[in-house]
């Protein structure tokens, strides 16, 4: 039996927070079933939101769940983490509301830019993803390539 497809998260798309302050999710990264409550995972990140697709949260959840309970570091690690993470789903409509907190510490306001990043995407502020978009940087896909070694 073949595997299901995998969502890309690929490109680059802009949206406006609604009056609820909810945020769209473009149709290309949903999957069937996303609207549970658990689907993806936010983590914030210095200057930007972080989503974990349900394939990236597997990962993580072997990861994490395989730290020995005895490893103090380890598990204080994983509360202040997830102590500041956020679950989700998205509504029939594709749109997912955020923690308020969560939005500020990435600088989103009334509107957001969201970066595809192949298995998970991020949530930007327009200005802060300016700054680090590769054209801002003067980086092509090659520079970029060769830096990762692919």
């Amino acid at each position: 039996m073949a595997n299901p497809p995998k969502t890309l998260y690929v490109g680059t798309y802009r949206h406006v927070l609604d009056a609820k302050n909810r945020l769209t999710i473009p149709s290309r990264w949903r999957f069937a079933g996303d609207e549970q409550a658990d689907s993806y995972l936010a983590l914030p990140q210095a200057d930007h939101v972080l989503v974990l697709s349900p394939l990236e949260i597997e990962r993580l959840y072997e990861k994490l769940a395989a730290k020995a309970l005895s490893d103090a570091d380890a598990q204080s690690s994983i509360q202040k983490m997830f102590a500041l993470a956020y679950a989700f789903g998205c509504d029939k409509q594709g749109r997912v509301g955020l923690p308020d907190q969560l939005l500020k510490d990435a600088g989103v306001d009334r509107e957001a830019v969201l970066v595809g990043s192949l298995t998970k995407f991020a949530i930007w502020s327009p200005d802060r993803w300016a700054r680090n978009d590769s054209r801002a940087t003067g980086e092509s896909v090659g520079d970029i390539m060769r830096r990762m070694n692919v």
